[in-house]
């Protein structure tokens, strides 16, 4: 699976790679750096990221197609002739 940022993001990402480098580590890293690192994460745990999002979204999917179900089934109406007893 290739991850294809938008430039903004990747920028975006590489910028908050060089703070973290620079606050929690004391290492001050260039642009390529923090480029290659966004590039590399984003290949190897996007997927990961991704899958858990499908996951969400199928889980939201099924909660309101039980919600849609139990809404139709209150509409139902009773039918056919009473029994005798």
């Amino acid at each position: 699976m290739v991850v294809k940022l938008k430039k903004e993001q990747q920028e975006y990402m590489a910028e908050r790679i060089k703070e973290w480098f620079e606050l929690e580590r004391g290492e001050v890293i260039g642009d390529l750096a923090a480029d290659q690192w966004v590039h590399q994460m984003a290949e190897e745990m996007g997927p990961f990221f991704y899958n858990k999002g499908v996951e969400d979204a199928r889980r939201m999917v099924e909660q309101k197609v039980m919600n849609v179900d139990e809404d139709l089934r209150s509409l139902e109406r009773p039918a056919g002739r009473p029994k005798r007893r």
